[in-house]
C-alpha cells in the first residue's frame, strides 16, 4: 500500500496534461502512485497518457458524470493512505514536494495536510505557464495556520490541490454543486482528528477552472454549501462581508 495516492482527472486535456506529468516523472520519491481518471477524451490525451504509461499506476478512459464523478471515480481505485488531486494543468511544486510530503507523513501521520499554492496562468504552451504569486498573497483568502472546519466560512481558505486526506476519512464529492471541492474540504476537516499545516508550497495551480468558467453558478452553489454547513443567517451575514472584501480586494489590485 504506498502512502499518497496522487489522482489527475482529465478530458481532452492534451495542452495541459504533460505539465502535471513531468512535474510527477521529477519527484525523487517512489512512496506513492499514481492513477489518470480520463473521461472518454476525444483529442490527444490518451497518447499522452500511454507515451507516460510507464509512470502511471493505474488510468482508465470512460464517460462520467462531471469532475466530481470522476473524482470519486479516483478515489475508489485508489489505495494508498492518502489521496491527492492534482488535475490537468496543475503541478507538484518542485521535485522535493513530493519526498517533503512524504517526511512530514512518515513523521506525523495527520488526517490533513495543506499549504499555499502558487497560482499559474495558462501562457498556450505544453510546458508551466507563468507565475501570478501565492494564492494567499493575490487572493483575500489568508492562510491559517492552525486550520479548522469553521476557518471556511468565508469560503475556500485552502486551494484544493494543496490539500492532502487521509483516504479513510475522505468522503465522495457531490456531484451536483459547482462547489464540491469545499464541501469536501469541510467534511474533511470536520472528520479530522489532526491537522497539519506544511511550510513548503504543495502545488502549481493552473488557474481558470470550472467554477471560474460557470461564476455565477459557482457562487450559487457556493452559497448552498455554506449554508449547509453554517445555517441561513450565518450563512447570509457572512456573504455581505464576502463580497465587500472582495470589492476592497479588487480596489487595491487595481489601484
Amino acid at each position: 500500500m504506498p502512502s499518497v495516492s496522487i489522482i489527475t482527472i482529465t478530458y481532452n486535456a492534451e495542452r495541459f496534461l504533460e505539465r502535471t506529468l513531468d512535474s510527477l516523472v521529477a519527484q525523487q520519491a517512489s512512496d506513492y502512485e499514481y492513477l489518470v481518471i480520463d473521461g472518454a477524451s476525444t483529442d490527444g490525451t490518451l497518447a499522452i497518457i500511454k507515451q507516460h504509461e510507464s509512470h502511471v499506476t493505474r488510468w482508465l478512459s470512460e464517460p462520467d458524470n462531471g469532475l466530481y464523478d470522476a473524482m470519486n471515480k479516483g478515489m475508489h481505485l485508489a489505495t494508498g493512505d492518502y489521496v491527492w488531486f492534482m488535475n490537468a494543468g496543475d503541478e507538484l511544486y518542485d521535485s522535493q514536494t513530493l519526498p517533503n510530503l512524504l517526511k512530514a507523513i512518515q513523521t506525523s501521520w495527520a488526517d490533513v495536510y495543506y499549504s499555499d499554492a502558487l497560482f499559474v496562468r495558462d501562457d498556450g504552451s505544453r510546458q508551466s505557464g507563468s507565475a501570478i504569486g501565492l494564492r494567499s498573497e493575490v487572493t483575500p483568502h489568508a492562510l491559517p495556520k492552525n486550520l479548522t472546519w469553521q476557518d471556511m466560512k468565508l469560503g475556500m481558505k485552502v486551494c484544493h490541490q494543496a490539500f492532502v486526506v487521509r483516504r479513510s476519512i475522505a468522503p465522495d464529492y457531490l456531484t451536483d454543486n459547482l462547489s464540491a471541492d469545499l464541501d469536501w474540504e469541510i467534511k474533511c476537516l470536520k472528520a479530522a482528528r489532526k491537522i497539519e499545516f506544511l511550510p513548503f508550497v504543495l502545488c502549481k495551480y493552473l488557474t481558470g477552472g470550472l467554477s471560474v468558467q460557470h461564476h455565477r453558478r459557482s457562487l450559487i452553489d457556493r452559497f448552498r454549501v455554506l449554508r449547509a454547513h453554517f445555517g441561513l443567517l450565518p450563512t447570509l451575514l457572512n456573504h455581505g462581508y464576502i463580497i465587500g472584501r472582495a470589492a476592497v480586494h479588487k480596489a487595491i489590485g487595481s489601484s
